[in-house]
């Protein structure tokens, strides 16, 4: 009865990926670690288009740095070739707030329990 009384230490869930543990994860290089993945998150770690990608916000942080300076997002008002699958198409990033204010005010016909039979025409 002594022992039930006594404190039980508590035990952690082991961390494991497809039963290896997350010592022998840390342990592993990368190649090894991306040949555990899925296919669709190994072509996703592949370098390919992240290069593009990267070097795509490095174009546009450079020509941000060549505007005037004030605040703004870092991709407005620069110009950008869209690949439509024919040909490059110049658009121009502009800033626009995408949503429209929320207000608050009171229910429409058949929002509420009692306005249910209540014939909408």
């Amino acid at each position: 009865m002594a022992e039930a009384e006594e404190k039980q230490q508590r035990t952690f869930r082991k961390v494991t990926y497809r039963s290896i543990d997350l010592d022998q994860l840390l342990d592993m290089s990368y190649e090894q670690v991306k040949q555990l993945y899925s296919a669709r998150r190994r072509q996703r770690l592949n370098p390919g288009p992240r290069r593009k990608q990267h070097s795509l916000l490095k174009r546009l942080h450079k020509a941000e740095k060549d505007a005037p300076p004030m605040e703004k997002p870092e991709v407005v008002n620069i110009m950008v070739g869209l690949y439509n699958g024919k040909t490059f198409n110049q658009v121009e990033i502009q800033f626009s707030i995408n949503y429209e204010r929320v207000k608050h005010g009171r229910p429409s016909i058949g929002a509420t329990h009692s306005s249910r039979f209540i014939p909408l025409k």
